[in-house]
């Protein structure tokens, strides 16, 4: 089945291409069916193929695609334990999220364009994860980030639309220079884009120590603007622009995951670099805990879940820097799942109630009683609950940070854990309980059974996930990850005991403060302040980073361009016009002495001879 794994990400690209010739042609039933039909061909050949990678060694299938020199790039697929996973995740989510478009876009005029953009976006995440070699994997990287710039800027109607797509676009290709330059520059050390290549050249020493961490830093750059760490995350809450099934798809196991998938292909790198991971693990605790302090106040449930995710990114992040490549690659699969949940649950409540502002919810349990059970097991795996798969993700995570010497960094996380309880249950509370403020309440229904049933099958997944890799059922997922791999059979550890019982304590004190504030409403909401107070207009303005960009890097842009404005228009235009007017000057003259009259030609040709009589006499006879 592996020899034929090329046609996974062939599936989706033949979607998009069908629909966008034919598109206009079906109608909204026809490119729905259409689309889920090639995604689900790609779920079921990725299935094979894991199923696949369970019994045979790595895979790898490649040709020559491009000789210059002796310089020889090559092309191909490559079948190893994590893009087997991430094939899952990714056909499985995109599936999923196909399904349940066909009733949240119903009635929408573009349906086959949304659907083609799906199968763009899959294909390019696909192709991405099986790539053999880094030059392959950039040109699927920047297929990604033009998927989501569509997809994000789908109702390109709306301004808030195109600028949120032009944001992501440029904020990614920000990060995507710095992945371009490590690849150069790792490409000038070792001679070839291979992932084994370059990871025996680090091994080995044939690349300096200083080498390895410049690169692995430029390497991670890319990866930071792919999965929205500071200071390249704020194009990720904004990505919420796009319809709710978008965000589910960039935010769960696709976009945002590919920033972490290329560090966990790229770690037996950063394990030649303890600056280099020391880095990765402190930006990813930074981001965890900067991104979940800025959802403790927002009101706007998509982007409550926004930050979420980069704070979830954050902690992957966390785990694969503190040498946790289990961990993160563990915390990354159970976080596809409920967070796909979530924002699949939440496109249903905003399907119901018109409304994203949770302040205009309420008393939602008895109204969408599918809706609103499913948003709870996501709440729950989030929050890091015993027994939902986030608890023993979570939990890996922790101790991997712990066992590395981060312990500043782990009670960071640990924080973190407590806000991200908090919040989550804030947005549930808010949401499901108490007394309904939205208008037309008769209108209030649950969703058609093709939005329900995925969230259905994601909010069992939410669930069992998570006991793929337990102490209690055994570390199948660790084991498998890392067997018969050279780099990463030392990755795996055990923590002490004490750290499970601390983050279920921080779980579940984050839950309960947020029942006293918002179910049981003992303890005042303005309990810090309110409001008013500087920390909640800090906080909802998200530390004012945005204005912080446009005030300095927008505004030196804006005035270099307009100074080189004013150099191409004054300088360089004026340059060019006036050698153009002295060429249309001397044709003019010119024009008028070629007139035909024998009598001028007889002038001109006298004037020359005197002219030249004059030089000569001037110069001695000689010309020099």
């Amino acid at each position: 089945m592996m020899e034929n794994a090329w046609l996974i990400p062939l599936f989706p690209l033949i979607s998009f291409l069908i629909l966008l010739v034919f598109g206009k042609r079906l109608n909204e039933t026809g490119s729905s069916l259409l689309g889920m039909l090639f995604a689900f061909a790609s779920l079921i050949f990725s299935v094979l193929v894991l199923i696949e990678r369970f019994d045979h060694p790595t895979y790898k299938s490649e040709t020559n695609w491009l000789n210059i020199g002796d310089v020889h790039l090559t092309a191909g697929i490559e079948i190893n334990q994590l893009n087997a996973l991430m094939l899952v995740i990714v056909s499985l989510v995109s599936f999923l999220v196909h399904v349940y478009s066909k009733g949240y876009m119903s009635g929408d005029e573009r349906v086959p364009v949304f659907y083609s953009y799906l199968g763009l976006f899959t294909f390019a995440m696909l192709g991405l994860v099986m790539s053999p070699n880094l030059l392959q994997l950039y040109v699927f990287w920047e297929l990604v980030g033009l998927g989501s710039f569509l997809l994000i800027g789908f109702y390109f109607y709306k301004s808030e639309a195109r600028d949120a797509a032009k944001k992501a676009f440029i904020m990614t290709r920000i990060g995507d220079v710095g992945l371009l330059i490590g690849m150069i520059l790792l490409f000038w050390q070792v001679g070839s884009f291979e992932y084994d290549e370059i990871f025996s050249a680090a091994a080995s020493g044939s690349i300096s120590e200083g080498m390895i961490t410049l690169t692995a830093l430029l390497i991670f750059i890319g990866a930071m603007g792919k999965s929205g760490q500071f200071p390249l995350h704020s194009w990720l809450p904004d990505a919420m622009e796009g319809p709710t099934p978008v965000s589910a798809l960039i935010h769960a196991a696709t976009m945002v995951a590919a920033g972490v998938y290329l560090v966990a292909a790229m770690f037996p790198l950063y394990l030649a670099s303890e600056t280099a991971l020391t880095v990765v693990a402190a930006t990813g605790a930074f981001t965890a805990i900067f991104a979940a302090s800025i959802g403790l106040v927002q009101k706007d449930i998509k982007r409550v879940l926004a930050y979420s995710t980069v704070s979830q990114l954050g902690y992957m992040m966390l785990a694969l820097g503190s040498a946790g490549y289990v961990a993160g690659v563990f915390h990354l699969m159970t976080h596809a799942f409920f967070k796909a949940l979530l924002f699949l649950a939440a496109g249903s409540v905003i399907h119901a109630v018109h409304t994203q502002n949770i302040e205009e919810m309420g008393g939602l349990w008895h109204k969408l009683k599918i809706t609103g059970p499913l948003f709870l097991i996501g709440t729950l795996a989030i929050s890091g609950v015993p027994l939902f798969s986030g608890f023993f993700s979570k939990d890996e995570i922790l101790i991997a940070a712990w066992e590395h010497g981060h312990h500043l960094l782990f009670w960071t996380a640990l924080l973190a854990a407590f806000f991200t309880a908090f919040y989550m249950f804030r947005l549930f509370f808010m949401v499901f309980s108490g007394t309904e403020r939205v208008g037309r309440k008769h209108n209030i229904h649950e969703s058609p059974s093709v939005m329900t049933l995925p969230m259905l099958v994601l909010g069992i997944l939410a669930v069992v996930s998570g006991y793929v890799n337990t102490p209690w059922l055994g570390t199948f997922l660790g084991d498998w990850l890392t067997e018969g791999d050279q780099y990463l059979s030392q990755s795996h550890s055990e923590g002490p005991l004490w750290i499970m019982f601390a983050a279920t304590l921080v779980s579940l004190s984050g839950i309960l403060l947020a029942y006293l504030i918002y179910a049981k409403k003992s303890i005042s909401r303005d309990w810090l302040g309110g409001e008013d107070s500087m920390i909640f207009t800090v906080l909802y303005n998200k530390y004012f980073i945005d204005e912080t960009y446009q005030f300095t890097i927008g505004s030196v842009t804006k005035w270099i361009s307009l100074f080189l404005s004013y150099v191409d228009r004054f300088l360089v235009e004026g340059l060019m016009n006036a050698v153009t007017q002295t060429v249309q000057t001397a044709g003019r003259i010119g024009s008028r002495i070629q007139n035909g009259q024998v009598q001028v030609y007889g002038v001109v040709a006298f004037f020359g001879l005197a002219v030249l009589m004059v030089i000569f006499a001037w110069t001695g006879g000689y010309f020099r």
